[in-house]
Formats: structure tokens, C-alpha cells, sequence
């Protein structure tokens, strides 16, 4: 059975209006359930069966986007760190409750693909050790690449500055002489940029092209595509 909700509880939760906002749009009938008008804001309902102007709400299970981040902003929430990615996204993700947040972070001067989400469960699985999600990054390096660092990267002996726990196991593809695909199955602090330093190659552009199962593919840099199917968008 879905869970059963307020109605106005569903609305604010969504990022739609407030609580109080709520009775006011119902008492002016902009509110069906179940293909009756709702009456009520204190209703229990499905949210799933609730159209607001008669359309069905965003995600009422929760939130789930690709969203490719341009070069220059910054992941987080907090104010006086620069832009954010959060700049990009639609108002009302942010006014959900839970807000939106990305999963894992790229830093400023890091491109390429994130995944936006309301749902706990979501960064969690994505994040956690154990589930070895795979990450595809394209690197391009100050000088030529050596062939020997496809055997380093893969030992999973590499050990970082600092750490006392070696990276596990990457793939190396060298594409030209400065650019490779690095794919991890971790996500440290500045990962990739501090194993091509432990080497002694500077990381002069990087790009992330793929998460999981989930690519790019479509968007352009600022742009998102949100995903409708929670449980077949999350890592096994």
C-alpha cells in the first residue's frame, strides 16, 4: 500500500507552496484526487493520485536526476563559496523536503555528470564503499603519459599522501599522448588529480562522463534530465 499523507504536508513537501499556502489552493479547487476535487488540505491522500492544475505532482517518491555541471561551480549549499550548481536547477526542487543535493561532489574545476537527488537512500548506495560504483573520468595531463602507469593504477597498491589505505583498483586507458579515461570504482578527496600527482603528471582538465549505468548523453552543460524510475536507476 502507498503512504498516505496530508495533503497539505504532500504539497509542501513537493516544494509546491507552504502548508498555509496549501488550504488556499484547494479552497480555489486547483486540487483532484482520485479524479474527484479535493475538498480538504488535511485529506490523507496518494500523493501519486493528486493533480495540481491538472497535473500530476513532480516525483512524489522522490527526485532522481543526471545533470551535467559546467566548469566554475561549486557543489554545496552554503552561501559565500562561489556559484553553485544549484544555480541551475528548477526553484521548486530546492523548496522540496527533503531539498535536492548532489551525490558525491566534482569541484569547481571539475566538469561532467552528477546525480541530483531528495532520497537518502539514493546517496547512500551510490556513496558507500561497498558498492563500487563505477566512475569514468576524462583526464588530460600536463606531459605524455607513460605506459607503466596503467599497471600502477590497476595494483591497487597505489597509496596516497596521507592515507594509510591503498586505492583499489583502476582502469587506465590512454586515448593520446595528454588524455586517458580513468575509471574508479571509489571517490577520495581529489582522487584522480592526486594519483596522477603521486606520479608526477599534473591534471590539467578533467571530466566526468559517466556514473553507474548513467552518462551524458543528450545534455549539454547547465542542463538535467530528471529519471522516472527509482528502483532501476539505483546500483545493484
Amino acid at each position: 500500500m502507498p503512504a498516505m499523507r496530508r495533503l497539505d504536508q504532500v504539497l509542501s513537501a513537493l516544494g509546491y507552496c507552504s502548508r498555509r499556502e496549501a488550504e488556499a489552493i484547494v479552497r480555489a479547487g486547483r486540487v483532484q484526487v482520485a479524479g474527484a476535487v479535493a475538498k480538504r488540505a488535511d485529506a490523507r491522500v496518494n500523493a501519486a493520485e493528486v493533480l495540481l492544475d491538472q497535473q500530476p505532482l513532480e516525483a512524489p517518491e522522490g527526485l532522481l536526476a543526471v545533470f551535467h555541471k559546467p566548469l566554475g561551480y561549486v557543489c554545496t549549499h552554503a552561501d559565500g563559496e562561489g556559484d553553485t550548481i544549484y544555480e541551475w536547477l528548477p526553484r521548486r526542487w530546492l523548496a522540496r523536503n527533503p531539498p535536492v543535493t548532489s551525490v558525491g561532489r566534482l569541484d569547481k574545476d571539475t566538469s561532467g555528470l552528477l546525480l541530483i537527488t531528495d532520497v537518502g537512500q539514493i546517496v547512500q548506495r551510490y556513496t558507500s564503499p561497498r558498492a563500487q560504483v563505477e566512475k569514468v573520468y576524462e583526464v588530460t595531463v600536463d606531459r605524455p603519459l607513460d605506459d607503466a602507469l596503467v599497471a600502477v593504477f590497476a595494483s591497487g597498491q597505489l597509496l596516497l599522501r596521507g592515507e594509510d589505505r591503498p586505492c583499489l583498483p583502476a582502469r587506465l586507458e590512454i586515448k593520446s599522448p595528454c588524455q586517458a579515461d580513468l575509471t574508479l570504482q571509489e571517490g577520495r578527496y581529489h582522487q584522480v588529480r592526486r594519483m596522477f600527482a603521486s606520479q608526477g603528471w599534473h591534471v590539467e582538465a578533467l571530466h566526468r562522463s559517466r556514473f553507474g549505468t548513467h552518462t551524458l548523453e543528450g545534455l549539454a552543460p547547465g542542463e538535467w534530465r530528471r529519471l522516472d524510475r527509482l528502483a532501476e536507476a539505483m546500483p545493484g
